[in-house]
């Protein structure tokens, strides 16, 4: 419930935002593609927050219309590996224990608005670069191996398919009146709590109960359902435009 609220509430500032500050000339349409490289990564049951020593190949292509100087829509594909392991991660006793791990490929489709603070985009521009922020939706299909828990009988090969809400923010700098060279970190909030395979759904670690002791507890909770996983990307990109853009007054 709390990213439909976010998302309400973002798409609400935009077209606030996009219905009061677009009282220009008719608009020219500039089109963009390209694609970048860079690094993924997870957070969750195992790795509790983005941790840049735990990360792994990412990729994307992508086409944007840029509507004018500040407001940009972009759709890409993206791809990206991520993994994580408790015999490595070692959070605390209860993790080593549980011994849990996952490596897993991303596969995202995505559209996201684009909004820039600073013009650089045309040529007489006062500046050649500019800060941005994206939100937009997206889904993503995923694929991994791995295990819950030690002894795991359903370790193996698992899939899923889930909506993510991309949102972000980097730098742009015009290298031509064509190229563009990008910088951006992107998080995804997914609706699932299983790309690292752990939830709260899933039954107790098993353990022997001592019988001298009969009141100790039987079980040790996987992880926690209500808490969802999430996964970042952070790259760079280039771009090349295939038309010019008017210059707009504000």
């Amino acid at each position: 419930m709390k990213k439909v609220n976010y998302l309400v509430g973002v798409l609400t500032v935009f077209f606030f935002l996009y219905g009061s500050g677009t009282d220009q000339e008719a608009k020219a349409q500039q089109y963009d593609f390209g694609g970048g490289l860079g690094v993924a990564a997870y957070s969750g049951e195992i790795v509790r927050r983005l941790d840049q020593g735990k990360v792994g190949l990412q990729g994307t292509l992508f086409g944007r219309r840029n509507f004018d100087n500040v407001w940009s829509l972009r759709a890409g594909l993206s791809f990206g590996r991520i993994s994580a392991a408790d015999s490595v991660t070692r959070l605390d006793p209860a993790a080593v224990y549980r011994d849990a791990g996952f490596k897993g490929n991303v596969w995202e489709a995505s559209a996201v608005m684009e909004y820039h603070f600073l013009d650089f985009t045309h040529p007489q521009a006062q500046f050649r670069f500019s800060p941005y922020g994206f939100f937009g939706l997206g889904v993503t299909y995923y694929s991994a191996e791995g295990q819950a828990y030690f002894g795991d009988p359903e370790a193996g090969s698992y899939s899923l398919t889930t909506p993510v809400i991309p949102f972000g923010a980097g730098v742009k700098y015009r290298l031509t009146d064509r190229w563009t060279l990008a910088a951006e970190l992107g998080f995804r909030a997914t609706f699932t709590d299983l790309l690292d395979k752990i939830d709260g759904s899933l039954p107790s670690i098993p353990r022997f109960q001592d019988p001298n002791n009969p009141s100790q507890p039987f079980g040790n909770n996987t992880g926690n359902y209500s808490d969802k996983d999430w996964y970042y990307f952070l790259g760079v990109t280039i771009s090349y435009s295939i038309s010019s853009v008017k210059c707009y007054a504000y």
